[in-house]
């Protein structure tokens, strides 16, 4: 399955989000805002909360979840040392069938890495 570039990930969902915001009621909206609010530091750092969303997203498959949230533990300072950890996590959490999935995984990372600060 070919993986798409970050830039066209974060395009396509600032297309989309907007599209659904015109639907979407207050109920949505409101999770939405919730959504956002919990991976604010508090208790547990910024950095370890999408580091948790990055895991969840990895057991749940949901790529463009783990790109979302990849994006966010790369601006939050993450390392490839943390990410290798963290990654396993999910391994072992969900299992043979996100080895498709942490393929992509490490490519987009890649692709963070190689990207200056201002693109993503």
């Amino acid at each position: 399955m070919p993986r798409r570039e970050i830039h066209e990930f974060l395009e396509e969902r600032e297309k989309l989000t907007r599209n659904m915001s015109n639907y979407c009621g207050q109920n949505a909206k409101r999770f939405f805002h919730l959504d956002s609010q919990v991976y604010k530091g508090d208790a547990l750092p910024a950095k370890t909360k999408e580091l948790m969303g990055l895991v969840a997203s990895l057991v749940l498959r949901c790529d463009e979840c783990i790109d979302y949230h990849l994006i966010n533990c790369y601006e939050n300072g993450v390392n490839d040392r943390e990410l290798a950890e963290t990654l396993a996590i999910g391994l072992i959490a969900g299992g043979s069938v996100t080895i498709p999935h942490l393929r992509r995984t490490y490519a987009a990372w890649d692709e963070l890495k190689r990207s200056p600060e201002d693109e993503i």
